[in-house]
């Protein structure tokens, strides 16, 4: 059996190595029975948590993201072919002709993220020829921690490696993942959720003029706080109506003030302009989401600067303020379709007063939002306390201690 090294695994995963090479071991046998005349390469891919710059990416902003350290793991290797056949553990078996791969099925999971990356692919100059592969995920589905994002690194990832030379930059990586959800999947997403899976680390990145990133030295750990990832228990699959709503009034609003995203402008135009914004987009929550994308994109590089300062007062009130400004402006926490739903405002209610009670740290909804998963920061001499507690309202297969991953989307070396 030949797997990823234990120093490279080591290098990734850290204290839970012998745990990854268990599941690197079991994922060679899950393809060598699938494809028995076959030796494959090995890939991973992270989720991602969003620290700071909620909703701020698709209208050219900044963000503050880390990649987590649940992953998607793949098997893979060429197999002459033109077509591509993907084994998604728990999702399907799916097969793609390369060269056609608009005959596939749309706004259909994994197969539509695979056809739209292919088409993007092709359309690109990118090299592509057939393989089979063989996946599974730990990346919580529909919850706000990008497993679709972290497949399609995933998958950009193995074609990287095995047909371009590992040429492929990580910008087109997140446009060959945007193209396939907006494209095949009817999903409005911008780029955020590739980038924070491909790049790994804290990594902060601008959106404006195409995407650029830089990483910052920054963990939780180092000032006695770990993140936990909290699902709720309600995800976020159905809600694309949701989702799209918020870039599309947000532009609106830029559209009036004379440019194409809010990025363009400025909060000081939009108080100028109050009036003719309110006459023209007649959407009093379009203004209060416009509001939000400004003070939450200054509220980001106020932060890469507090983690420069190594000022983790600073950082945690910021954080906060996101999270109030999600809640009260940006109005992702539940859908007014369905009001009686409501497990994003509970879970940042109990965590509160947690906080309370216990006398630090910070929540905020992590992600999309309406749905799906909190992120909370908790001083570390009160974490076990933290998750017992929340277990007893979600259950504690629902709450995840988490670490940000300093690795991206990777081949991993046998």
């Amino acid at each position: 059996m030949s797997t990823p090294k234990y120093d490279v695994l080591k290098t990734v995963y850290g204290s839970d190595t012998d745990r990854a090479q268990k599941r690197f071991e079991d994922i060679y046998s899950k393809f060598k029975k699938e494809f028995p005349a076959e030796e494959p390469e090995f890939f991973t891919a992270p989720g991602r948590t969003e620290i700071i710059g909620n909703h701020t990416d698709h209208n050219g902003g900044h963000v503050i993201a880390g990649s987590i350290s649940l992953d998607t793991l793949g098997a893979a290797s060429s197999n002459g072919k033109r077509t591509i056949r993907l084994i998604d553990e728990g999702y399907g078996d799916f097969t793609i002709d390369i060269d056609n791969p608009e005959n596939s099925p749309k706004e259909s999971g994994t197969i539509s993220l695979m056809a739209g990356m292919t088409e993007y692919l092709n359309k690109n100059g990118f090299k592509i020829g057939g393989f089979d592969c063989y996946v599974t995920t730990e990346v919580i589905a529909s919850a706000g921690v990008s497993s679709s994002a972290s497949f399609e690194m995933l998958f950009m990832a193995i074609v990287n490696y095995l047909f371009n030379n590992g040429d492929i930059s990580f910008a087109d990586y997140a446009r060959a993942g945007q193209y396939a959800e907006n494209v095949y999947w009817n999903k409005s997403s911008g780029q955020m959720d590739q980038m924070a899976c491909a790049v790994g680390g804290p990594i902060l990145l601008s959106f404006k003029d195409g995407i650029s990133y830089e990483k910052i030295p920054f963990s939780f750990e180092e000032y006695g706080y770990k993140m936990v990832i909290v699902a709720t228990g309600k995800g976020h699959a159905d809600l694309s109506a949701d989702y799209s709503a918020i870039p599309f009034e947000m532009k609106e609003v830029a559209k009036v003030l004379g440019g194409e995203v809010l990025a363009d402008c400025s909060l000081d135009q939009l108080l100028d302009n109050y009036k003719k914004v309110l006459d023209t987009v007649k959407n009093d929550r379009a203004i209060l989401r416009a509001i939000h994308f400004f003070t939450e994109d200054a509220r980001v590089l106020e932060l890469s600067e507090a983690v420069n300062q190594k000022d983790i007062k600073r950082i945690l009130s910021l954080i906060e303020a996101s999270g109030q400004s999600s809640y009260d402006l940006l109005q992702n926490i539940y859908t007014q379709s369905n009001w009686k739903t409501q497990r994003i405002a509970l879970a940042l209610a109990l965590t509160k007063l947690f906080e309370k009670e216990h006398k630090g740290g910070v929540c905020r909804v992590n992600g999309g939002g309406f749905a799906g998963v909190i992120q909370a920061i908790v001083p570390e001499k009160y974490l076990s306390l933290y998750v017992e507690y929340m277990s007893d309202f979600f259950g504690k297969d629902n709450v995840y201690p988490m670490d940000i991953r300093q690795i991206g989307a990777s081949h991993l070396d046998k």
